[in-house]
Protein backbone atom coordinates (compact mmCIF):
# COMPACT_ATOMS: atom_id res chain seq x y z
CA UNK A 1 0.00 0.00 0.00
CA UNK A 2 2.50 2.47 1.08
CA UNK A 3 4.84 1.37 -1.98
CA UNK A 4 2.72 2.67 -4.16
CA UNK A 5 3.01 6.08 -3.00
CA UNK A 6 6.07 8.96 -3.86
CA UNK A 7 6.47 10.48 -0.86
CA UNK A 8 8.39 13.93 -1.04
CA UNK A 9 9.26 15.84 2.35
CA UNK A 10 8.89 19.30 1.70
CA UNK A 11 11.82 21.54 3.06
CA UNK A 12 14.88 20.63 4.72
CA UNK A 13 13.50 18.03 7.12
CA UNK A 14 9.80 16.95 8.74
CA UNK A 15 9.03 19.80 10.98
CA UNK A 16 8.35 22.49 8.50
CA UNK A 17 7.01 25.14 10.78
CA UNK A 18 5.89 25.84 14.26
CA UNK A 19 2.28 27.52 15.09
CA UNK A 20 1.59 27.61 18.72
CA UNK A 21 4.33 24.90 19.38
CA UNK A 22 3.00 22.14 17.39
CA UNK A 23 5.25 21.08 14.96
CA UNK A 24 3.44 20.95 11.29
CA UNK A 25 4.48 17.99 9.50
CA UNK A 26 4.43 18.37 5.76
CA UNK A 27 4.57 16.03 2.52
CA UNK A 28 3.75 15.26 -1.13
CA UNK A 29 1.17 12.93 -2.15
CA UNK A 30 1.48 11.81 -5.60
CA UNK A 31 -0.66 8.57 -6.32
CA UNK A 32 -3.67 7.60 -9.21
CA UNK A 33 -5.98 8.08 -6.32
CA UNK A 34 -5.25 11.34 -5.61
CA UNK A 35 -4.97 12.29 -9.14
CA UNK A 36 -8.08 10.61 -10.13
CA UNK A 37 -10.47 13.13 -8.07
CA UNK A 38 -9.14 16.11 -10.83
CA UNK A 39 -12.34 15.78 -12.53
CA UNK A 40 -13.55 18.86 -14.67
CA UNK A 41 -16.14 19.74 -11.92
CA UNK A 42 -12.93 19.81 -9.32
CA UNK A 43 -10.70 21.55 -11.27
CA UNK A 44 -13.33 24.54 -12.22
CA UNK A 45 -14.09 24.41 -8.29
CA UNK A 46 -10.24 24.91 -7.72
CA UNK A 47 -9.56 27.71 -10.60
CA UNK A 48 -12.10 29.96 -8.89
CA UNK A 49 -10.85 29.74 -5.85
CA UNK A 50 -7.44 30.60 -6.31
CA UNK A 51 -8.92 33.62 -8.68
CA UNK A 52 -9.91 35.28 -5.04
CA UNK A 53 -6.84 34.23 -3.61
CA UNK A 54 -8.86 31.88 -0.92
CA UNK A 55 -7.05 28.35 0.05
CA UNK A 56 -8.66 24.90 -0.81
CA UNK A 57 -7.79 21.99 0.57
CA UNK A 58 -9.15 18.73 1.05
CA UNK A 59 -10.37 17.81 4.52
CA UNK A 60 -10.68 14.55 7.28
CA UNK A 61 -11.50 11.33 5.86
CA UNK A 62 -10.43 11.83 2.49
CA UNK A 63 -7.32 12.85 3.10
CA UNK A 64 -6.88 9.58 5.79
CA UNK A 65 -8.09 7.10 2.92
CA UNK A 66 -6.16 8.80 0.60
CA UNK A 67 -2.89 8.23 2.94
CA UNK A 68 -4.26 4.72 3.12
CA UNK A 69 -4.14 4.20 -1.01
CA UNK A 70 -7.55 4.02 -1.09
CA UNK A 71 -9.98 6.21 -3.05
CA UNK A 72 -12.24 8.50 -0.98
CA UNK A 73 -15.94 7.50 -1.71
CA UNK A 74 -17.07 11.19 -0.44
CA UNK A 75 -14.30 13.74 -0.45
CA UNK A 76 -15.39 17.53 1.51
CA UNK A 77 -13.19 20.23 1.57
CA UNK A 78 -12.01 23.54 4.16
CA UNK A 79 -11.35 26.72 2.95
CA UNK A 80 -10.16 30.42 4.46
CA UNK A 81 -13.47 32.05 2.63
CA UNK A 82 -16.26 32.73 4.62
CA UNK A 83 -19.88 31.35 3.37
CA UNK A 84 -20.85 34.75 1.88
CA UNK A 85 -17.69 35.27 0.05
CA UNK A 86 -18.01 31.26 -1.49
CA UNK A 87 -21.34 32.81 -2.17
CA UNK A 88 -20.13 35.94 -3.84
CA UNK A 89 -17.39 33.65 -5.39
CA UNK A 90 -19.74 31.03 -7.15
CA UNK A 91 -22.57 33.46 -8.58
CA UNK A 92 -19.51 35.23 -10.20
CA UNK A 93 -18.63 32.35 -11.73
CA UNK A 94 -21.85 30.87 -12.54
CA UNK A 95 -22.19 28.16 -10.72
CA UNK A 96 -24.89 26.94 -8.98
CA UNK A 97 -25.51 26.10 -5.13
CA UNK A 98 -28.07 23.52 -3.52
CA UNK A 99 -28.64 22.76 -0.08
CA UNK A 100 -28.74 25.42 1.96
CA UNK A 101 -28.97 23.74 5.36
CA UNK A 102 -25.60 23.87 6.18
CA UNK A 103 -24.73 26.97 5.69
CA UNK A 104 -25.17 28.34 9.26
CA UNK A 105 -22.17 25.72 9.87
CA UNK A 106 -20.45 27.23 7.12
CA UNK A 107 -20.72 25.05 4.76
CA UNK A 108 -21.81 25.76 1.00
CA UNK A 109 -22.42 23.03 -2.19
CA UNK A 110 -21.96 23.93 -5.39
CA UNK A 111 -22.77 21.79 -7.97
CA UNK A 112 -20.40 21.82 -11.46
CA UNK A 113 -20.10 19.39 -14.28
CA UNK A 114 -22.81 17.26 -12.28
CA UNK A 115 -20.59 16.89 -9.13
CA UNK A 116 -21.50 17.93 -5.92
CA UNK A 117 -18.59 19.95 -3.78
CA UNK A 118 -19.14 20.78 0.15
CA UNK A 119 -16.53 23.20 0.81
CA UNK A 120 -16.56 24.23 4.97
CA UNK A 121 -14.96 27.34 5.83
CA UNK A 122 -12.59 26.70 8.74
CA UNK A 123 -14.15 26.81 12.65
CA UNK A 124 -13.46 27.10 15.85
CA UNK A 125 -16.26 25.58 18.81
CA UNK A 126 -17.27 28.71 20.85
CA UNK A 127 -19.54 26.55 22.78
CA UNK A 128 -20.49 22.82 22.86
CA UNK A 129 -23.57 20.99 25.02
CA UNK A 130 -21.91 17.61 23.88
CA UNK A 131 -24.45 17.13 20.80
CA UNK A 132 -24.30 20.76 19.31
CA UNK A 133 -21.49 22.67 18.84
CA UNK A 134 -21.87 26.97 18.41
CA UNK A 135 -19.23 27.79 15.89
CA UNK A 136 -16.92 31.32 14.74
CA UNK A 137 -15.02 31.12 11.38
CA UNK A 138 -11.19 31.53 11.32
CA UNK A 139 -8.38 31.53 8.74
CA UNK A 140 -6.05 29.41 10.48
CA UNK A 141 -6.33 25.74 10.00
CA UNK A 142 -4.19 24.59 13.16
CA UNK A 143 -7.20 25.66 15.12
CA UNK A 144 -9.86 23.87 12.71
CA UNK A 145 -7.68 20.64 13.01
CA UNK A 146 -7.58 21.11 16.77
CA UNK A 147 -11.39 20.81 17.13
CA UNK A 148 -11.63 17.44 15.13
CA UNK A 149 -12.32 14.35 16.69
CA UNK A 150 -8.84 11.99 15.55
CA UNK A 151 -5.65 12.51 15.07
CA UNK A 152 -6.15 10.19 11.80
CA UNK A 153 -9.11 12.40 10.94
CA UNK A 154 -7.46 15.91 11.51
CA UNK A 155 -5.73 16.33 8.71
CA UNK A 156 -5.53 18.12 5.31
CA UNK A 157 -4.35 17.99 2.09
CA UNK A 158 -3.46 20.79 -0.63
CA UNK A 159 -4.77 20.65 -4.41
CA UNK A 160 -1.05 20.39 -5.17
CA UNK A 161 -0.69 17.15 -2.91
CA UNK A 162 0.88 18.77 0.28
CA UNK A 163 -0.23 16.94 3.19
CA UNK A 164 -0.62 19.44 6.20
CA UNK A 165 -0.76 17.26 9.95
CA UNK A 166 -0.12 19.59 13.22
CA UNK A 167 -1.12 16.14 15.30
CA UNK A 168 0.64 13.12 13.88
CA UNK A 169 -2.08 11.66 11.90
CA UNK A 170 0.16 10.11 9.25
CA UNK A 171 2.58 8.44 12.41
CA UNK A 172 -0.76 7.10 13.59
CA UNK A 173 -2.27 5.71 10.55
CA UNK A 174 1.11 4.35 9.66
CA UNK A 175 1.44 2.64 13.02
CA UNK A 176 -2.18 2.26 12.93
CA UNK A 177 -3.01 3.83 16.10
CA UNK A 178 -6.07 5.66 16.84
CA UNK A 179 -5.54 8.69 19.13
CA UNK A 180 -8.11 11.64 20.16
CA UNK A 181 -6.70 15.25 19.04
CA UNK A 182 -5.48 16.30 22.34
CA UNK A 183 -7.42 15.81 25.55
CA UNK A 184 -9.42 12.38 25.02
CA UNK A 185 -11.85 13.65 27.37
CA UNK A 186 -12.43 17.19 26.43
CA UNK A 187 -12.87 16.30 23.03
CA UNK A 188 -15.61 13.53 23.98
CA UNK A 189 -17.38 16.31 26.03
CA UNK A 190 -17.58 18.38 22.62
CA UNK A 191 -19.44 15.53 21.51
CA UNK A 192 -20.10 12.45 23.38
CA UNK A 193 -20.81 10.24 20.21
CA UNK A 194 -17.07 10.55 19.68
CA UNK A 195 -17.14 7.54 22.41
CA UNK A 196 -18.38 5.48 19.48
CA UNK A 197 -16.61 6.72 16.59
CA UNK A 198 -13.50 6.24 18.19
CA UNK A 199 -14.57 2.25 18.59
CA UNK A 200 -15.58 2.60 15.28
CA UNK A 201 -12.49 3.83 13.69
CA UNK A 202 -10.30 1.46 15.80
CA UNK A 203 -12.15 -1.42 14.23
CA UNK A 204 -11.29 0.11 10.66
CA UNK A 205 -7.41 1.31 11.40
CA UNK A 206 -6.08 -0.90 14.21
CA UNK A 207 -4.61 -4.41 13.52
CA UNK A 208 -4.84 -6.29 17.03
CA UNK A 209 -7.90 -5.71 19.91
CA UNK A 210 -6.56 -4.41 22.90
CA UNK A 211 -4.07 -2.24 21.65
CA UNK A 212 -5.99 1.25 23.99
CA UNK A 213 -4.04 4.35 25.43
CA UNK A 214 -5.48 4.04 29.14
CA UNK A 215 -5.66 7.01 29.28
CA UNK A 216 -8.53 7.10 26.33
CA UNK A 217 -10.77 4.25 28.19
CA UNK A 218 -10.28 6.32 31.65
CA UNK A 219 -12.04 9.33 29.55
CA UNK A 220 -14.77 7.00 28.05
CA UNK A 221 -15.73 5.26 31.25
CA UNK A 222 -15.83 8.89 32.98
CA UNK A 223 -18.36 10.34 30.00
CA UNK A 224 -20.04 7.03 29.06
CA UNK A 225 -23.33 8.71 30.28
CA UNK A 226 -22.87 11.58 28.16
CA UNK A 227 -24.21 9.47 25.65
CA UNK A 228 -27.97 9.21 27.34
CA UNK A 229 -28.63 12.66 25.64
CA UNK A 230 -27.28 11.76 21.84
CA UNK A 231 -30.17 10.93 19.70
CA UNK A 232 -30.93 6.62 19.19
CA UNK A 233 -30.58 7.40 15.34
CA UNK A 234 -27.19 9.12 15.67
CA UNK A 235 -25.90 6.19 18.04
CA UNK A 236 -27.30 3.24 15.49
CA UNK A 237 -25.27 4.69 12.62
CA UNK A 238 -22.29 4.50 14.39
CA UNK A 239 -22.91 1.02 16.12
CA UNK A 240 -23.97 -0.57 12.89
CA UNK A 241 -20.58 0.66 11.15
CA UNK A 242 -18.39 -0.86 14.42
CA UNK A 243 -20.53 -4.03 13.97
CA UNK A 244 -19.18 -5.17 10.36
CA UNK A 245 -15.44 -3.68 11.00
CA UNK A 246 -12.73 -5.69 12.96
CA UNK A 247 -12.30 -6.43 16.63
CA UNK A 248 -16.39 -6.17 16.63
CA UNK A 249 -16.55 -9.09 19.42
CA UNK A 250 -13.38 -7.14 21.31
CA UNK A 251 -15.07 -3.42 21.18
CA UNK A 252 -18.69 -4.95 22.20
CA UNK A 253 -16.98 -6.44 25.32
CA UNK A 254 -15.15 -3.45 26.26
CA UNK A 255 -18.77 -1.37 25.68
CA UNK A 256 -20.03 -2.85 28.37
CA UNK A 257 -16.44 -3.26 30.09
CA UNK A 258 -16.36 0.42 30.66
CA UNK A 259 -20.18 1.16 31.09
CA UNK A 260 -21.55 2.38 27.81
CA UNK A 261 -24.12 -0.40 26.96
CA UNK A 262 -26.78 0.58 29.35
CA UNK A 263 -26.56 3.75 27.68
CA UNK A 264 -26.78 3.23 23.98
CA UNK A 265 -29.79 0.42 24.27
CA UNK A 266 -28.10 -2.50 24.87
CA UNK A 267 -29.37 -5.44 27.49
CA UNK A 268 -28.39 -5.68 31.06
CA UNK A 269 -25.77 -8.48 31.69
CA UNK A 270 -25.93 -9.33 27.69
CA UNK A 271 -24.19 -12.22 26.00
CA UNK A 272 -21.31 -11.23 25.35
CA UNK A 273 -19.39 -14.64 25.26
CA UNK A 274 -22.60 -15.47 22.61
CA UNK A 275 -21.77 -12.77 20.57
CA UNK A 276 -17.89 -13.35 20.91
CA UNK A 277 -18.78 -16.50 19.73
CA UNK A 278 -21.91 -15.60 16.77
CA UNK A 279 -18.63 -12.72 15.62
CA UNK A 280 -16.21 -16.28 15.41
CA UNK A 281 -17.98 -18.55 13.87
CA UNK A 282 -19.47 -16.13 11.39
CA UNK A 283 -16.43 -13.79 10.62
CA UNK A 284 -16.13 -13.29 6.45
CA UNK A 285 -19.54 -13.85 5.93
CA UNK A 286 -20.98 -10.03 6.09
CA UNK A 287 -23.23 -10.99 8.84
CA UNK A 288 -25.67 -7.89 9.15
CA UNK A 289 -25.35 -6.11 12.60
CA UNK A 290 -28.77 -7.14 14.01
CA UNK A 291 -27.24 -10.62 13.07
CA UNK A 292 -24.58 -10.40 15.51
CA UNK A 293 -26.17 -8.15 17.89
CA UNK A 294 -29.31 -10.60 18.25
CA UNK A 295 -26.41 -12.82 20.22
CA UNK A 296 -26.56 -10.12 23.74
CA UNK A 297 -30.54 -10.54 23.44
CA UNK A 298 -32.20 -13.14 26.13
CA UNK A 299 -35.58 -12.86 24.44
CA UNK A 300 -37.63 -10.62 22.34
CA UNK A 301 -38.35 -7.79 24.94
CA UNK A 302 -34.65 -6.81 24.60
CA UNK A 303 -34.88 -6.77 21.00
CA UNK A 304 -38.18 -3.96 21.96
CA UNK A 305 -35.97 -2.41 24.27
CA UNK A 306 -32.86 -1.49 21.94
CA UNK A 307 -35.74 -0.18 19.14
CA UNK A 308 -37.39 2.31 21.56
CA UNK A 309 -33.65 3.57 22.18
CA UNK A 310 -32.26 3.47 18.57
CA UNK A 311 -35.12 3.60 16.51
CA UNK A 312 -33.77 0.96 14.35
CA UNK A 313 -36.09 -0.23 11.00
CA UNK A 314 -38.92 -2.22 11.15
CA UNK A 315 -36.71 -5.17 8.93
CA UNK A 316 -33.70 -4.82 11.49
CA UNK A 317 -36.36 -5.82 14.07
CA UNK A 318 -38.01 -8.48 12.19
CA UNK A 319 -34.74 -9.64 12.29
CA UNK A 320 -33.55 -9.88 15.69
CA UNK A 321 -36.65 -10.90 16.55
CA UNK A 322 -36.71 -14.11 14.41
CA UNK A 323 -33.17 -14.95 14.97
CA UNK A 324 -33.76 -15.00 18.99
CA UNK A 325 -36.38 -17.01 18.05
CA UNK A 326 -35.15 -19.59 16.26
CA UNK A 327 -31.70 -19.47 16.75
CA UNK A 328 -31.81 -22.81 18.80
CA UNK A 329 -35.48 -23.81 17.66
CA UNK A 330 -34.64 -24.14 13.68
CA UNK A 331 -31.33 -26.58 13.46
CA UNK A 332 -29.58 -28.65 10.69
CA UNK A 333 -30.72 -32.14 10.32
CA UNK A 334 -28.59 -34.44 11.91
CA UNK A 335 -28.53 -36.49 8.60
CA UNK A 336 -25.93 -34.80 6.83
CA UNK A 337 -27.01 -34.98 2.89
CA UNK A 338 -30.28 -34.00 4.58
CA UNK A 339 -28.65 -31.13 6.89
CA UNK A 340 -30.66 -27.86 5.06
CA UNK A 341 -33.94 -29.91 4.95
CA UNK A 342 -35.88 -28.26 8.21
CA UNK A 343 -34.99 -24.70 6.68
CA UNK A 344 -36.41 -25.72 3.14
CA UNK A 345 -39.33 -26.41 4.69
CA UNK A 346 -39.22 -24.13 7.27
CA UNK A 347 -39.50 -21.30 4.13
CA UNK A 348 -42.22 -23.24 2.72
CA UNK A 349 -44.36 -23.07 5.37
CA UNK A 350 -43.48 -19.59 6.33
CA UNK A 351 -45.46 -16.44 5.88
CA UNK A 352 -42.75 -14.62 6.94
CA UNK A 353 -41.83 -11.50 4.49
CA UNK A 354 -38.49 -12.36 3.59
CA UNK A 355 -37.74 -15.23 4.97
CA UNK A 356 -35.00 -16.69 3.06
CA UNK A 357 -32.42 -13.62 3.66
CA UNK A 358 -33.78 -14.25 7.31
CA UNK A 359 -32.73 -17.82 7.54
CA UNK A 360 -29.32 -16.92 5.91
CA UNK A 361 -28.69 -14.55 8.54
CA UNK A 362 -29.56 -17.65 11.09
CA UNK A 363 -27.04 -20.01 9.26
CA UNK A 364 -24.44 -17.01 9.57
CA UNK A 365 -25.05 -16.84 13.63
CA UNK A 366 -25.34 -20.99 13.47
CA UNK A 367 -21.76 -20.65 11.68
CA UNK A 368 -23.31 -23.62 8.85
CA UNK A 369 -21.15 -22.19 6.36
CA UNK A 370 -21.88 -24.82 3.55
CA UNK A 371 -25.38 -24.68 4.36
CA UNK A 372 -25.35 -21.07 3.66
CA UNK A 373 -23.80 -22.05 0.52
CA UNK A 374 -26.71 -24.26 -0.67
CA UNK A 375 -29.32 -21.87 0.84
CA UNK A 376 -27.93 -19.05 -1.51
CA UNK A 377 -28.24 -21.14 -4.30
CA UNK A 378 -31.46 -22.79 -3.71
CA UNK A 379 -34.71 -21.30 -5.33
CA UNK A 380 -38.22 -21.44 -3.46
CA UNK A 381 -40.22 -24.37 -5.69
CA UNK A 382 -44.21 -23.42 -6.68
CA UNK A 383 -46.42 -24.99 -5.11
CA UNK A 384 -47.78 -26.79 -8.54
CA UNK A 385 -51.76 -27.47 -6.97
CA UNK A 386 -54.09 -24.61 -6.31
CA UNK A 387 -57.82 -24.60 -4.99
CA UNK A 388 -59.02 -24.32 -8.17
CA UNK A 389 -57.47 -27.20 -9.33
CA UNK A 390 -59.42 -29.38 -6.71
CA UNK A 391 -62.47 -27.15 -7.37
CA UNK A 392 -62.54 -28.84 -10.56
CA UNK A 393 -62.05 -32.25 -9.15
CA UNK A 394 -65.45 -31.41 -7.42
CA UNK A 395 -64.03 -30.42 -3.90
CA UNK A 396 -66.20 -27.77 -3.22
CA UNK A 397 -66.04 -27.40 0.55
CA UNK A 398 -63.46 -24.43 1.61
CA UNK A 399 -62.42 -26.19 4.46
CA UNK A 400 -62.12 -29.92 2.73
CA UNK A 401 -60.04 -27.93 0.18
CA UNK A 402 -58.00 -26.47 2.93
CA UNK A 403 -57.20 -29.85 4.25
CA UNK A 404 -56.36 -31.71 1.15
CA UNK A 405 -54.06 -28.99 0.02
CA UNK A 406 -52.19 -29.06 3.53
CA UNK A 407 -52.09 -32.86 2.78
CA UNK A 408 -50.84 -32.60 -0.66
CA UNK A 409 -48.19 -29.87 0.49
CA UNK A 410 -46.76 -32.55 3.25
CA UNK A 411 -46.56 -35.25 0.18
CA UNK A 412 -45.05 -32.71 -1.71
CA UNK A 413 -42.44 -31.44 0.71
CA UNK A 414 -41.45 -35.37 1.12
CA UNK A 415 -41.02 -35.57 -1.98
CA UNK A 416 -37.98 -32.70 -1.80
CA UNK A 417 -40.63 -30.93 -4.09
CA UNK A 418 -40.05 -33.11 -6.93
CA UNK A 419 -43.58 -33.91 -7.48
CA UNK A 420 -45.54 -32.25 -10.31
CA UNK A 421 -49.20 -31.32 -10.32
CA UNK A 422 -50.76 -34.65 -12.01
CA UNK A 423 -48.48 -36.67 -9.57
CA UNK A 424 -50.14 -35.09 -6.54
CA UNK A 425 -53.27 -34.59 -7.75
CA UNK A 426 -53.50 -38.45 -8.26
CA UNK A 427 -53.25 -38.87 -4.55
CA UNK A 428 -55.97 -37.17 -3.56
CA UNK A 429 -58.59 -39.69 -2.67
CA UNK A 430 -55.52 -41.33 -0.59
CA UNK A 431 -54.67 -38.03 1.06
Amino acid sequence: MWGRMFLKPVGIGKICRILDYRALFTMQLKTKEFESLFTDGLNGIADIFKKHQFELRIAGGAVRDLLSGMRPEDVDFATTATPDEMKSMFQAGGVRMINNKGEKHGTITARLHNENFEVTTLRVDVQTDGRHAEVEFTTDWQKDAERRDLTINSMFLGLDGTLYDYFNGYEDLQNRKVRFVGSAAQRIQEDYLRILRYFRFYGRIATQPGQHEPDTLQAIRDNASGLASISGERIWVELKKMLVGNHAAHLLDLIYELGVAQFIGLPEGGNVEELKSVWQRSHGWSAKPMTLLSALFCCSNDVDKLDLRLKISKEEKNLGLFLVKYRNKLLKAQDEPQALIPYTDFIIDSREPDVQLKVCELLKYQGEGQLLYEMKRWTIPRFPVSGHDLRKMGITSGKEIGTVLQNLREIWKKSRYQMDKEELLSQVNRS
